[in-house]
């Protein structure tokens, strides 16, 4: 498959718009961009109950606006450029190109809870996978917002290393997503994973499982309202 190619990414078993790309970026261009994610100082990491992350260029204002900045230049080379522009993945949103970047770590054993990503984001997500393979799961929302099906996700999408995960439109909307708190993903197979097609390593995984190491994803995503660091009195009333 090749990257200038969108459609031929398209994961068909999902009932929105959702893509996977196996072979995104190179080993080496992993390679440096785990060495810039572990050489960045510590107060960029925020540490949570189970998991830490880094948010780039910065955290939402209360009033969920983005301070403008621009993101550092190895978030943005090779991925939006020249790769996201050369798919037009971000052609669509309100700013062209995605102006906000979580970094997030999952060691064995971590997960996330079941959750959207909200209004104050563009309705696309373009996910890289660094590290390690893990499987992302999908679950439909009930009224009051939470997951139906007894803990059972609907769909689950097995995310490899170098890999691009590209969710839009009903599948962000309408969906909400998680990771599992594991050490093994299990069930893995063509009836159970959505993009078991679109994977580089089938042969690694048609065992059932997989042990995980840790995996870092960079999200991608494009925050609707920016506010410029000039307009103080903005600035003072969202912290």
């Amino acid at each position: 498959m090749t990257i200038t190619d969108l459609e031929a990414a398209r994961i068909k078993s999902l009932p929105g718009d959702a893509f996977y790309i196996a072979d995104f970026i190179s080993e080496d261009e992993e390679s440096l961009l785990l060495q810039k994610i572990t050489a960045a100082p510590l107060p960029r990491w925020t540490h949570l109950s189970h998991r830490r992350l880094q948010t780039w260029p910065s955290a939402l204002t209360k009033s969920n606006a983005l301070i403008s900045s621009p993101l550092p230049s190895w978030l943005v080379s090779p991925i939006i450029t020249p790769r996201f522009d050369s798919l037009g993945i971000f052609a669509d949103a309100p700013h062209g190109v995605p102006n906000h970047v979580l970094v997030n770590e999952y060691c064995s054993g971590q997960g996330i809870m079941p959750h959207e990503d909200g209004a104050a984001y563009y309705p696309l997500v373009a996910t890289v996978s660094l590290g390690a393979p893990i499987v992302l799961d999908l679950y439909e929302k009930s009224r009051n917002g939470e997951a139906n099906g007894n803990g059972r996700p609907r769909y689950r999408i097995l995310q490899e290393r170098r890999s691009l995960l590209v969710t839009t439109k009903s599948i962000y909307t309408d969906l909400l997503h998680g990771i599992a708190d594991t050490a093994k993903d299990e069930e893995l197979g063509p009836e159970s994973i959505c993009n078991w097609d679109l994977l580089r390593e089938r042969d690694r995984y048609e065992c059932g499982w997989l042990d995980r190491g840790t995996r870092i994803s960079l999200t991608y995503r494009d925050v609707l309202k920016v506010v410029k660091m000039g307009n103080t009195m903005k600035f003072l009333g969202d912290r």
